[in-house]
Formats: structure tokens, sequence, C-alpha cells
């Protein structure tokens, strides 16, 4: 898909190049919004969750320059003048402006920042070729006129061209990550209801003000959303931070020697790995991560330590009261209560909890046999272990996940296991 996308930009910059530029100060206004937009956003490797997006769904990192390059595949007149750009020259200014506002994040991002440019190329290149020809030609107008039949044929090709977002953002990162393309295109189609609603309205509504009052609308209608951008920085930081926090607190049980080291933040990884392949939202997995870091907090009311933290093997009174102590602390701390209500019911009999208490359930018994002595075969030994257990201790499907998610190679660290 990069390589199609490289080739795009390059004969519609080299179409460009040969015809020279048409409309110069229309292409400059709009090609200076999109670098603009994309040098905003700001989109910081430390915002991001271990996903590698910007936590809970504010996956817009560059609304402006979105708005932008879908306000000038759009644009038909310019203060009632018709403007004669084409697709191949909406394309090549969009990929140049957005290359320009890109290249510090490629450097420091690589993949995810070209994927970025992916779709914003492939998206503008394709509302530019539903709407320039028709316009151009003069048949949009015989069939549907200037009036507001006009408006509603631009939503919905906002529409169309928002899932045509989703579809290229999902097929995206699925190549880039190995996960299952359905949960992927979910969380895409769901992030487009929010900030994607507003990119798309401002994208028209710029093309409409354009077409009457000229150029001057740019700046004008660039205001709000570019405060509502630096609104979703905020929001990131203040997320990140957040999540930072509990994983400090999380690691009070290894200062404390209470768990192994690294422990919680093993099974907080893995947690919300096999949580992915099970197709959960983004923010079932933010609860499931969360929940995840502090499941052994309770074990900081003990007098006597479990020995090595390891929980799996406990009785269950014994392990229902660390479950409680636990959901009591977190409770404390001030996440949300469905957080506290997953880390208190971890000793509960599977079919009884919540479905991201199954989840930290069984990775917490895998990590905590893959680590344990007595078990030479390592984590082949613990999964076999966990498969054992299907039906009384731990769902299946969960189990079963796992397998897979460790067949791919896990993440931070964990040992592959064959499939099977």
């Amino acid at each position: 898909m990069r390589a199609a996308t490289g080739l795009v930009a390059l004969v519609a910059l080299g179409h460009t190049l040969w015809s020279g530029l048409t409309d110069p100060g229309a292409a400059l206004a709009f090609g200076v919004l999109v670098a603009v937009g994309e040098l905003a956003r700001r989109d910081h490797q430390d915002h991001r969750d271990p996903d590698g997006h910007p936590p809970d769904g504010t996956r817009g990192p560059a609304p402006l320059g979105s708005a932008g390059g879908l306000a000038y595949a759009l644009l038909g007149q310019e203060a009632g003048r018709a403007t004669h750009h084409g697709v191949f020259q909406t394309v090549a200014v969009v990929a140049a402006a957005a290359l320009a506002g890109i290249v510090p994040y490629l450097a420091r991002s690589g993949g995810p920042a070209l994927d970025h440019l992916v779709r914003r190329v492939l998206t503008v290149a394709f509302a530019a070729v539903c709407f320039q020809p028709l316009y151009h030609s003069g048949r949009l107008e015989q069939r549907i006129g200037q009036g507001p039949y006009l408006v509603l044929f631009l939503l919905l090709l906002l529409g169309l061209t928002a899932l045509c977002d989703a579809v290229l953002a999902a097929a995206l990162a699925g190549a880039r990550t190995g996960w299952p393309y359905g949960p992927l295109l979910r969380d895409e189609l769901r992030a487009q209801t929010g900030i994607g609603s507003a990119i798309c309205a401002t994208g028209a509504v710029m093309a409409l003000g354009v077409a009457v009052a000229g150029l001057w609308a740019l700046p004008v209608l660039s205001v709000p959303l570019l405060l509502t951008q630096l609104s979703f920085h905020r929001i990131t930081a203040i997320r990140t931070t957040y999540r930072q926090t509990i994983t400090s607190l999380a690691r009070a049980t290894e200062i404390a020697g209470c768990t192994r080291p690294g422990h919680a933040r093993r099974v907080a990884a893995l947690s919300r790995a096999v949580g992915r392949e099970l197709g959960l939202s983004e923010r079932e997995l933010t609860v499931v991560e969360y929940a995840a870091l502090m499941h052994d907090i309770g074990q900081l009311s003990l007098v006597d330590p479990v020995p090595a933290g390891a929980t799996a093997g406990l009785p269950p009174a014994e392990a229902r009261r660390i479950a409680e102590l636990g959901g009591e602390v977190a409770r404390q701390t001030g996440v949300p209560a469905e957080v506290a209500v997953v880390v208190e019911r971890q000793a509960d009999p599977y079919r009884e909890q919540p479905f991201a208490a199954r989840i930290v359930r069984a990775v917490n018994a895998y990590d905590d046999l893959a680590g344990d002595c007595r078990h030479p075969g390592g984590s082949l030994a613990a999964l076999e272990r966990l498969r054992l257990g299907t039906g009384h201790d731990y769902q299946p499907e969960v189990v079963e996940s796992l397998a897979r998610v460790l067949a791919r190679g896990g993440r931070s660290g964990v040992v592959p296991v064959p499939r099977g």
C-alpha cells in the first residue's frame, strides 16, 4: 500500500509539474493549511498507549490537516469564480504539504508516521476522484444544482471518505501489528464518529466558505478546529500522566518485595494483547490494562507476603481476601469503578467474573507459572498447565487466545510458545 501511494503521489506531482500549477493562490493557501495542521499535531511517542496509538480514542492526530486536505479536494469555486485544479494537482499539493509537515515525525517514529501519510494521500485522492471530474464537467450542477442538494451530496461523499479512511487505517494497522482486522476496523469506525465527524463537517464548510467568501474564509474556519486539536493534546497529556501514575503505583508491590520484578507490567502488556486478540474495544483494553497493573496491589496489606508473589496456586479463601483488599485499594486511588471490580473479582469462579477479569486471571497465572522454577519447561509447561485448568479455573477461549499471542512472540519480551 505504501508503494502504491508513492506511485500515485509521484504521478500526480509529475503531471502537475508538466502541466503547470493551476490557481496557485488556492494551492499555496491549502498547502500551508495542511502543513501547519501536520506540524501542530505534536504526536509525541510518550503520549501513546502500549499499542502505539494516542490513548483512549484520541485517534485524530492532525484534524486541521485532514480538514484542509478534504476541503481542497471538494473545492469547486473561489469567491464565486470556478477553480480549475483537478485530481492530480489536488493529490500533489496535499501529498507535498503533508510530507513537509510530518518530516519530524518520520525521523522519530518511522512506520506509524509513514502510515499516516499514506492515509492522508489515499483519502484525499478518493474524495477528489469522486468530486472533481463530476463538478468540472458540469454534470454535478446539471443533476443536483448549487442548492441544498449539493450540501447533501458533499455530506454523503464525506461519509464515504470517512469510511475509506477507516478501512485504510485498519488495514495499515493490521499489516504493521498482525492484530485481527475486525476489531481494528471497529475501533477506527468508532473514532470516526468523534473527531472524524468534526473533520468531515469542517472540510465541507471550508469548501463552501471559500466558494462564497474566498480564501479569507480559511483562517476563520480553521480556528475552532485548531482549538479542538489543542484540547486533544491536553487530554492526551492528562491521560498519559494518569497511566504513568497507575504504572508507578503498580511497582509498589515490586519495591516491597511482594512480586517478582516486572510482573505487573508483563501481565498488563500480555493481557492487553490477549484482549485485542479477542476483539475488545480500546476502552475495554484500557480497563484490562489498568486492572492487570493493579491486580496484585492487595498484597501490600498482607502481614506475611506470598512466596514470590505467585497468587495462582493460593487457596481460594486467601486468594479471594487478597483480591478484595486489592479492590479496596484500587477504589481509593480513583480508578474507574469497573477497574476496581475486575481487581476484586480475580479469585471468583471464572464463569462469575467479568470478561476482563478472566483475561487478567489467565495471564497472571501464566506469568506466575512461567516464572516458577518448578516448571523447567518454562512457558510451554505453564501454558499446558492453564489448558488443563480450562473449564474450571480459566475460560478456554482466553487460554487459546493467549496461546496465539505467545505463538506470535507475545509482547515485552514474553517467550514465544509453539502453537498447539
